[in-house]
């Protein structure tokens, strides 16, 4: 498959690692101090299960530098950044291109449709921790390796079962989701929650979900969020939250959300989609969600950097 990567950070960089080791035609976008050194000299993905050198990689800043069009786009950039990065992706989408998102939040695979077309879009949710540990290197720091994805009108292609098949030959977990927006949801709920505490209180995992008054506040965080996702028409699953909340006694210790990183290093912060998105929405059904309403007033002088 030709496969381009439309932001090669943590996400992008390293689903993007596998499927070039594997042998499809793998082309990153990048910009910065990132994609000179890419340029010069590839990509290197680190962590626990093993590295991966690619010393010789295509990087560009500009899609309409590949030629001709791609098969498959992940679409891994950063929620403020959507319909520009969707733009520019033109050139390289044709008719039978898909452009699955891996991005956090729930509303990039409608933003993304708005530019590209539904029929081009999947939604796909990303279950991995990695970040760009310095310039041409990706590090992992977790023992997920998996994505999940599905058309956005909820049928089951075949062009979505092929990219399945290609991703778990060439070594991490995909799936197939009949209803991509459920999924979505449910990732959602866990990842509003961890990305406002661990921004807010900047402090790890370890420290928040092993303290019974923090783990408190997540489980009615996450509990907002759910109750969000019913009001939106969206069916999750009833164990939804109990799942999530054991899933974060899974996480390093050190863990952080990767919002936490950005806000960190002074760089613009997701917030308006992830808290920000809560806080709307629910006022706009008249749900109380009084937990992710406060993080997204904490964490809002600070969307566009420090």
């Amino acid at each position: 498959m030709r496969i381009v990567i439309m932001g090669a950070g943590g996400v992008g960089g390293y689903f993007g690692a596998y499927l070039a080791r594997a042998g499809h035609d793998v082309a990153f976008v990048a910009r910065g101090a990132h994609l000179a050194a890419l340029q010069k000299g590839g990509l290197r993905l680190e962590g626990a299960r093993g590295d991966i050198v690619l010393p010789e990689v295509t990087a560009t800043d500009d899609p309409a530098t590949l030629g001709g069009v791609a098969d498959v786009i992940l679409f891994a950039v950063k929620l403020y950044d959507t319909e520009t990065a969707g733009a520019a992706l033109m050139p390289i989408v044709g008719p039978q291109t898909m452009v699955v998102t891996l991005q956090n939040g729930v509303d990039g695979p409608d933003r993304l449709a708005g530019v590209l077309g539904a029929q081009t879009v999947l939604g796909g949710a990303a279950y991995v921790s990695a970040l760009i540990a310095e310039p041409g290197v990706v590090r992992y720091t977790s023992d997920m390796s998996r994505i999940v994805f599905g058309e956005l009108d909820g049928s089951v292609s075949d062009r979505a079962a092929a990219l399945a098949e290609a991703c778990n030959a060439a070594g991490f977990s995909a799936d197939v989701s009949p209803d991509i927006r459920a999924t979505l949801w449910e990732k959602f709920v866990l990842l509003a929650t961890n990305s406002a505490l661990t921004s807010v209180l900047r402090k790890p995992a370890g420290e928040i979900y092993t303290d019974g008054e923090l783990a408190g506040i997540a489980r009615e965080m996450m509990e907002e969020v759910a109750a969000l996702a019913v009001a939106e028409g969206v069916t999750i699953a009833s164990d939804t939250v109990d799942k999530s909340l054991a899933l974060t006694r899974t996480f390093p210790p050190g863990m952080y959300a990767s919002m936490y990183h950005d806000l960190a290093r002074n760089r613009r912060i997701e917030a308006e989609s992830l808290s920000g998105l809560v806080s709307r929405r629910g006022r706009a059904h008249g749900i109380s969600v009084p937990l992710h309403t406060m993080a997204w007033a904490a964490l809002k002088p600070w969307v566009n950097g420090g």
